[in-house]
């Protein structure tokens, strides 16, 4: 299952200080720190230094700051919107804390976590855009470590940018009615001519695209994208899906998708959940063909998210067809398939030379019938074999492969939530593969692999599907000669 997200414990705000005070109390670097760090703002800056360092004096000098030269006492915080203790001297910082919060002030007290009622962040300034990174005091380097990353992806005209923006926006609010076109407008607007223009420098160019652009506006044409959810974990999930559930106006998704790859969409977007969960068919998959052709006819943006991928055992292609039927225009995007997220928790070779050269994906489903499918002779062969879905069949599984000739001790490796923080992971051997159906334990997606190919694993951290069945290799060095 996926792991609880974790509680801020300080929430970050932006606090209004236009024309308003903010007082720095100490003379020395960290009181010269927070003075650059507020220097950005247009804040009114006191700062109380009765021997400041020299270069705490220059920089007070040249920005204009009011100094108070003068020993530090509580009425230098009159009027004050927020207080920085910054002295140094763990005794005065605490009596300045005091003193802010006796007069209801926020107070920062510089490496003194316990007496801060707030956290200055490291910060990104493309002004009026401001990206802030907080640790709430915990690893000031690594919030200045993301501080670098994200200032090296932002471009120096992002904030010339965001005003020339800020200049359109009653036009478009009067122009385009609210919802899809006028959301369109803003994302070509902030990734189209007028920010390749300002880009380059080009303001009054730039203008005249974002003119061009308000000009040209038309009704959006809807589209739908079959986006693969991956295995579970949500850091799993490809950067173009990723980019698209950024930009849906609905998500349709399985009850399969975690919740949490669900809310790395857009918070406005709406959400459809559509079940097609084992014994929890919410809506056939007709409804869910139909339901797709409506959204696209509507000109909404969609995305079908599906887990795993979209094009293995996901029912793409009915998907596909009833949009290619209605004129929709799609799109699919790949996500990472349960089979490979589970080899990967087992560290398993699905191909290993000499052993397996090809892969069979399938679902347990296709053994019940009264013939074998053309894919197990494939196994008996060597095949890797990749079950889905076959908690519930393994017995059949089991007797209809080792019926169609495959050893009853070629190995197999069972996965519960393959790619998760709480997955469980199985080893054994073919003949051991019933007792999975009897493990009402197993409530998530299980995913079996089967092969000569498996004993390559790594089954540390797996437990035996049948205890004695099947020996974990001992390490190099402790194994016993024959």
């Amino acid at each position: 299952m996926t792991q609880k997200q974790a509680k801020l414990n300080a929430f970050p705000v932006f606090v209004r200080v236009e024309g308003r005070v903010v007082v720095i109390v100490g003379n020395g670097d960290e009181a010269l720190a927070k003075a650059r760090l507020i220097g950005q703002s247009s804040a009114s800056l006191k700062i109380v230094a009765d021997t400041p360092e020299e270069q705490l004096d220059r920089w007070i000098i040249e920005h204009g700051a009011v100094h108070l030269k003068s020993p530090y006492d509580a009425s230098a915080l009159d009027g004050a919107v927020l207080v920085f203790a910054a002295t140094g001297d763990a005794a005065l910082d605490r009596r300045i804390a005091d003193d802010a919060r006796a007069l209801g002030l926020p107070v920062n007290a510089v490496d003194r976590p316990d007496c801060c009622d707030f956290f200055t962040p490291a910060l990104v300034n493309r002004a009026p855009v401001a990206v802030a990174i907080g640790t709430e005091g915990a690893g000031p380097v690594l919030a200045q470590l993301i501080r670098a990353r994200i200032d090296q992806m932002l471009s120096p005209s992002l904030g010339r940018l965001a005003l020339l923006a800020e200049s359109f926006r009653g036009v478009a609010e009067k122009l385009l009615p609210k919802g899809d076109l006028r959301r369109r407008f803003w994302d070509d607007f902030f990734s189209g001519a007028p920010a390749r223009q300002m880009e380059v420098g080009h303001a009054d160019e730039a203008r005249q695209a974002a003119e061009e652009l308000l000009k040209r506006r038309r009704a959006a044409r809807g589209h739908v994208a079959l986006v693969g959810a991956g295995p579970g974990a949500e850091d799993l999930l490809t950067l173009r899906a990723q980019r698209l559930l950024m930009q849906a106006d609905v998500i349709v998704h399985d009850a399969l998708v975690p919740e949490a790859v669900v809310a790395m969409g857009r918070r406005d977007a709406e959400r459809l959940p559509v079940g097609k969960r084992k014994g929890c068919h919410s809506k056939s998959q007709a409804e869910i063909n139909r339901l797709l052709v409506e959204l696209g006819s509507k000109g909404r943006q969609v995305v079908r998210l599906k887990s795993g991928d979209p094009l293995v055992f996901g029912r793409a292609g009915e998907e596909m067809q009833a949009l290619r039927d209605a004129g929709i225009s799609y799109e699919v995007v790949p996500g990472v398939t349960a089979a490979f997220a589970a080899a990967a928790d087992f560290e398993l070779p699905l191909t290993l030379r000499g052993v397996s050269s090809s892969m069979v994906f399938t679902t347990g489903h296709d053994l019940k019938g009264g013939t074998l499918p053309d894919w197990a002779k494939l196994a008996i062969s060597g095949a890797t074999v990749a079950v889905y879905m076959g908690r519930s069949v393994a017995a059949d599984v089991a007797a209809r492969l080792i019926e169609a000739g495959l050893s009853p001790d070629t190995a197999v490796a069972v996965a519960e939530n393959a790619s998760l923080a709480g997955r469980r992971l199985f080893h054994g051997t073919l003949a051991d593969l019933p007792s999975l159906e009897g493990r009402s334990d197993l409530t998530g997606p299980v995913m079996t692999v089967i092969g000569d190919a498996v004993a390559g694993a790594n089954f540390a951290k797996s437990e035996p599907l049948a205890m004695g069945r099947f020996a974990v290799p001992a390490p190099e060095g402790e194994r016993t000669p024959a």
